[in-house]
């Protein structure tokens, strides 16, 4: 079992910058897959971002591509999405998963665990 929790959603103007971190607990975090995935209101949940545990760098939804970065920390069991020039359709509930495939896949259905989710709301 792994216990996911997200942090560092909020406010911020159009063109700002956030980071989120995920702390994970439980199953051995440097063997899964990690992926953030965002949900806004009326919109089915969406692939944003994922890592593999051995990779330097991670594979990105289109729509985020140039201003999302993905990174781990496996010492620290956290992994990371820094989000620069937000957008406001950027606007959503962000998810942190993990899953036990080695896979770059942006289908949750994949995904075994997931947080409660972080509120990132981008003002106009």
């Amino acid at each position: 079992q792994v216990q996911l929790g997200e942090s560092g959603g909020g406010l911020v103007q159009t063109g700002g910058s956030l980071r989120l971190s995920c702390a994970a607990s439980g199953r051995t975090f440097s063997s899964l897959t990690m992926g953030w995935f965002r949900q806004a209101p009326g919109k089915e949940r969406e692939f944003v971002a994922s890592i593999r545990w051995n990779d330097n760098s991670g594979y990105y939804a289109d729509s985020v591509k140039g201003r999302f970065t993905i990174s781990r920390d496996n010492y620290k069991n956290t992994v990371y999405l820094q989000m620069n020039n937000l957008k406001p359709e950027d606007t959503a509930v962000y998810y942190c998963a993990a899953s036990r495939a080695y896979t770059y896949s942006p289908l949750p259905s994949l995904y075994d665990y997931w947080g409660q989710g972080t509120q990132v709301t981008v003002s106009s």
